[in-house]
């Protein structure tokens, strides 16, 4: 018969030790599966361990064994065939033992995902629901959760809710998990659009922009091949016009060889006057005078006309840039040559 676990460890004390004795390889990919606070908890254990005896390891790596096979026995043919198998092999005790702990851990309890949604938003979700809809999901809510939501629903609302979850037996699995269903699906979708909002490509185009330049190349390329229609949005957001500040003078005058001078005229017509300042000291003389020139003949033009004519440098920039003649100051750092 097995030994029993260690007694007076915890948890994260005996994942700990077991992912000691695995390894630094395999503990690595163990790590990839976990939540973020629980390998900071673990590594935190992993930090604190001062010697594991080898008595305390084997325990540690038959009960993560036992705890396995109770799972694989559990998918193939239920509690009830598991439970008779670890019977068999580890006697009644320690089998009733591993199910009960295999149970507690896997049991999700109904509307468990919203129990961290703000009530608000989940009132917004619910208060055009039928009201025994309303109860239900009330009914396996915490209290003050519950009690928030229901005060702010209508009087008459509030009654026949009141009454259906005092009145409310059981409900069956089916309807509560179709419940969930839509449910979650709602929010998911309301989640998708509040996160589109608050971060969306120009917040990627911004982000990108401040990354070094092979961080940005190798996000890029993937993007590329799964999402090549984001890719090209993302790529006309990367580098705004203003952001010909970050180009150091001799950089400039690469990029004007390039430019046509009508898109130029049009561009500096809606540029502020540090972008202006910027390119027209980095021409000739007579250059500068003629595109002077030009911008006063030319009077007023379309915001669209010069928003086009400054994408049109833009997209020689980042040209030049992909080809290696020209450099871009990313991140606030200086650029380091060999």
């Amino acid at each position: 018969m097995a030994q029993a676990a260690p007694a007076k460890l915890t948890g994260e004390q005996k994942a700990a030790i077991l992912l000691v004795s695995l390894g630094p390889e395999v503990s690595a990919e163990v790590f990839k599966e976990m939540k973020e606070e629980t390998v900071e908890q673990v590594s935190l254990h992993i930090a604190n361990l001062k010697k594991v005896s080898p008595q305390e390891r084997d325990q540690v790596m038959e009960e993560c064994y036992q705890i396995s096979m109770a799972e694989e026995y559990i998918s193939q043919g239920g509690v009830d065939y598991a439970r008779e198998i670890l019977e068999r092999a580890l006697g009644d005790q320690k089998a009733v033992e591993i199910i009960n702990r295999l149970q507690g851990a896997l049991q999700m309890t109904p509307f468990d995902f919203i129990k961290r949604t703000d009530p608000q938003q989940l009132l917004n979700f619910i208060q055009n629901e039928h009201p025994q809809t309303i109860a239900l999901i009330l009914a396996h809510l915490t209290s003050d959760h519950a009690a928030t939501i229901l005060s702010a629903l209508p009087t008459e609302v509030q009654v026949d809710v009141a009454a259906r979850i005092a009145i409310m037996d059981r409900a069956t699995p089916d309807i509560i998990m179709e419940i969930e269903k839509v449910l979650e699906r709602s929010i998911a979708s309301v989640f998708t659009q509040e996160l589109t909002a608050a971060g969306g490509v120009r917040s990627v185009a911004e982000v990108l922009n401040r990354v070094d330049r092979s961080t940005e190349k190798a996000i890029m390329e993937k993007l590329e091949e799964t999402n090549p229609e984001l890719a090209d949005e993302i790529k006309r957001l990367m580098f705004v016009f203003d952001d010909i500040l970050l180009i150091d003078d001799r950089s400039i005058q690469r990029i004007l060889r390039d430019v046509d001078q009508k898109d130029l005229v049009l561009a500096l017509k809606g540029a502020g006057e540090e972008v202006k300042t910027k390119i027209l000291k980095n021409m000739s003389a007579r250059a500068r005078a003629m595109i002077q020139e030009d911008m006063e003949v030319m009077g007023p033009v379309r915001l669209k006309a010069t928003e086009e004519a400054q994408q049109k440098i833009v997209n020689v920039i980042r040209q030049l840039e992909e080809m290696g003649e020209i450099v871009i100051a990313r991140g606030g750092e200086e650029e380091i040559f060999v």
